[in-house]
């Protein structure tokens, strides 16, 4: 039996890659349940001011079909990780490290503390991230695209 039973992280996903597949990989070791909430496209364009490459139904495509996940849900807001947990009997929350100490992520470790949700932070994937994906490749003429 895992530590946790039902396990919950979420992210954009964009430019699926190795940090990506590191966070959920390491997440599904620790719980019997993954849950993953994939942001819609608009929740991205009102919060980081920018469109995904990919949109969300691709987006979310590809997140169903990986092992370690459970089930994918969208998230419309930072506020609908609340709703997820209510909804979804989530005793743990995973996210990468980026987001620890942040205002949004201080304001939502309250309630997850009131809903005895833990929260487990994993560290991000040094190098890797879907925004040097799209400027190595706004910079590189020459790769495969």
């Amino acid at each position: 039996m895992k530590k946790y039973s039902v396990g919950l992280t979420t992210g954009v996903f964009d430019l699926f890659h190795v940090g990506h597949l590191n966070i959920l990989k390491n997440a599904k070791a620790q719980c019997d349940i993954l849950i993953v909430g994939v942001s819609t496209d608009e929740f991205v364009q009102a919060y980081k001011h920018k469109t995904p490459v990919i949109p969300f139904a691709d987006r979310k495509a590809i997140v169903e079909a990986l092992q370690y996940v459970d089930l994918v849900v969208p998230q419309t807001s930072h506020e609908s990780k609340l709703n997820m947990i209510d909804n979804h009997n989530i005793d743990v929350m995973f996210h990468g490290s980026d987001w620890k100490g942040s205002p949004t992520f201080n304001k939502l470790e309250a309630e997850f503390k009131r809903r005895n949700v833990d929260i487990v932070y994993f560290d991000y994937t040094a190098g890797v991230s879907s925004t040097k994906l799209v400027e190595t490749i706004q910079q590189e003429p020459r790769l495969v695209v």
